[in-house]
């Protein structure tokens, strides 16, 4: 698999920007490869009146929870899709020594944590809180914000709020749509006192986002679940767009993917709800964005590929280069690209 760069380490950004768009912005031309440089507040330059802009709405969860066994022993569990209301696929450290039914005790909370049979995931077991229905009210006390594995901290206070768009709504996610987080309220507003209509998906970021590729994800051309949900207006809204001959702007490759899954032959949008096992790779005929706001993904990942299929696989590792080189802020809380 050639989806492959090297980083400097220094340029992994591990807190965000007090301004959120005051991050940089590379443009890069998906069609030529040629590459500018701005910032993330000048992207209303590229919106034109009438254009649209569709935003994931998803809301992290404090998905990171520490419990005990009867031992005393600390463990970590990571909730990763739910299942239904109290019940999650769940990462669960030292999960081979967790017995199957066995109880884990939450410290000050009202709701009892039992790990079950492992799926057909490997590391992942079924968990259940009970009584469920205090499950939301409880995680909000217990859980805390589930930062990527390459920022090296524990999540701090601020996080609850940097880590989360100012569009956040639906929760249930474990990750957050990270182009997202570029916005402000006041940009939000700048873009739709232009004429650009704003559009929301929702789909819930799963832990599967950080996952370096295998083969089987190429043979099968499948990737892990996601939830993803498109409502009848954001259908409407992405059809008259693309009707009256205007540009889709897409935020974000979660976006692009619950757009893709939704998106007939014709290239209309379908308002649907579901799970996702899309997988998009070049030479994957994207239908439904013109232009995609992303940030710099890990190398051998499925949103490098997904970005390569927007543009070039050659192209695009070009404009890492040069945002190398000039020495951009790299995944979750880092600088963003335009392809255009």
């Amino acid at each position: 698999m050639d989806y492959d760069y090297q980083l400097p380490e220094e340029l992994i950004a591990s807190r965000p920007l007090e301004d959120r768009t005051s991050s940089r912005l590379l443009i890069l031309d998906r069609n030529d490869g040629s590459v500018e440089h701005s910032q993330f507040k000048n992207l209303i330059d590229y919106l034109s009146p009438g254009d649209a802009l569709f935003l994931n709405n998803t809301k992290v969860i404090p998905a990171r929870i520490k419990a005990r066994r009867q031992t005393g022993k600390e463990i970590e569990v990571l909730l990763i899709r739910e299942l239904e209301l109290g019940q999650w696929q769940a990462l669960v450290s030292s999960s081979g020594k967790v017995k199957e039914g066995e109880e884990l005790f939450v410290d000050s909370s009202g709701i009892k944590l039992f790990v079950h049979e492992p799926t057909d995931m490997p590391g992942i077991r079924r968990v259940e809180f009970t009584p469920a229905e205090k499950f939301w009210e409880e995680i909000e006390t217990i859980g805390q914000i589930p930062l990527p594995p390459y920022i090296e901290r524990d999540s701090e206070t601020h996080d609850e709020e940097t880590y989360q768009t100012v569009f956040a709504k639906e929760r249930g996610a474990v990750a957050a749509p990270t182009a997202g987080l570029h916005f402000n309220e006041a940009l939000l507003q700048q873009i739709k006192e232009k004429g650009i209509s704003v559009g929301t998906i929702t789909l819930h970021v799963g832990y599967g986002t950080f996952q370096p590729l295998k083969e089987e994800h190429f043979q099968r051309q499948a990737l892990h679940e996601e939830y993803f949900s498109i409502s009848k207006e954001t259908a409407s809204l992405f059809n008259k767009t693309k009707q009256e001959g205007k540009k889709v702007f897409v935020c974000g490759t979660t976006t692009l993917r619950a757009l893709e899954s939704s998106v007939n032959q014709d290239g209309k949008l379908k308002a649907q709800h579901g799970l996702t096992s899309i997988f998009i790779f070049p030479p994957y005929d994207i239908k439904t964005a013109d232009a995609l706001i992303t940030n710099f993904h890990l190398p051998q990942t499925s949103l490098l590929c997904l970005v390569s299929a927007f543009s070039s696989r050659e192209h695009l590792l070009n404009a890492y280069q040069s945002a190398i080189q000039e020495k951009y802020r790299f995944y979750s809380y880092g600088d963003a690209m335009l392809l255009k």
